[in-house]
């Protein structure tokens, strides 16, 4: 081979080579550029692998890598912030009642004597109803918090209880990683009134509470539309016109994990389920 000849193969090689190089970079670049982070929010904790809204489950959600767990307070009948779902103690507790029993109607210490957490798995006997300032204290700064505010109306003076331990703790400030949402949008307005630079969200299913009208009220008062996935599904509209008024929406609950892509088409800004590992680490 010429001289001439092996010029011209190793520009050829280089040039070819260089555009692989090109082409490769650029096709790897376009997922990235792409990508957008989408909060995991791990509901009651990590209720798919421990009894929700325990520390266990919390502490799994964590280990998951999730960026917020969401929990639910209520009010005990002597006036202290537990977190637990239900209104009444009888699925999540070795309660020996069949009559329901109230949240409302037993004390802190009749409420931390229960097991919360037979009922998931023996594995995890022994599990108490924590209170909201332990998981405060346990959690703040370490990964973000959506607290629910379980049926205020039940428990007057709720949203200033939640709202001083919040304080207490520094955790009503900007950038803290703190939400505050519930269903009854009264008890939003308040946290919001209360807690001015605290984000609130509104829960809802009912599409009724989805039009353009009540979307532009939820926006003077309202960081959050959290809506329920199957509102997602059947409204392409809705994650848009949400984000056109400056808010966002993280729907519920995931507990199939076919349900993920298909949030994460329309454009959701968090996804709530109990399976934290079922939303794909490349959009965290």
């Amino acid at each position: 081979m010429s001289g001439l000849k092996k010029l011209v193969l190793s520009l050829l090689i280089g040039f070819l080579a260089g555009s692989f190089l090109l082409t490769s970079h650029t096709l790897a670049a376009e997922p990235q550029a792409k990508a957008r982070k989408v909060d995991v929010i791990a509901h009651r904790g990590a209720s798919g692998y421990a009894p929700e809204n325990t520390i266990a489950a919390f502490d799994k959600a964590r280990k998951m890598m999730a960026d917020y767990i969401e929990l639910d307070v209520q009010m005990s009948k002597d006036g202290k912030l537990v977190v637990i779902h239900d209104t009444t103690v009888n699925r999540t507790t070795d309660i020996d009642s069949e009559a329901p029993v109230n949240v409302k109607d037993l004390t802190l210490a009749e409420l931390r004597k229960l097991d919360a957490g037979s009922y998931f798995g023996q594995q995890f006997a022994g599990e108490r109803i924590p209170t909201f300032e332990e998981v405060l204290d346990r959690y703040k700064g370490k990964i973000g918090l959506l607290i629910e505010l379980k049926e205020p109306a039940r428990y007057p003076g709720i949203e200033e209880k939640v709202a001083a331990a919040l304080k207490k703790r520094k955790l009503d400030r900007p950038k803290r990683k703190v939400v505050v949402q519930s269903f009854d949008f009264a008890s939003v307005r308040k946290i919001h009134e209360l807690l001015p630079a605290v984000p609130t969200g509104v829960l809802t299913s009912r599409f009724s509470d989805l039009t353009d009208a009540k979307l532009n009220d939820f926006a003077g008062y309202a960081n959050y539309v959290n809506a329920h996935l199957g509102n997602v599904a059947a409204d392409p509209t809705m994650v848009p016109r949400i984000h056109k008024l400056g808010m966002k929406i993280t729907p519920w609950t995931v507990r199939n994990r076919d349900e993920v892509p298909l949030l994460l088409q329309a454009g959701v800004d968090g996804i709530v389920t109990d399976y934290p590992d079922y939303v794909p680490k490349k959009v965290r």
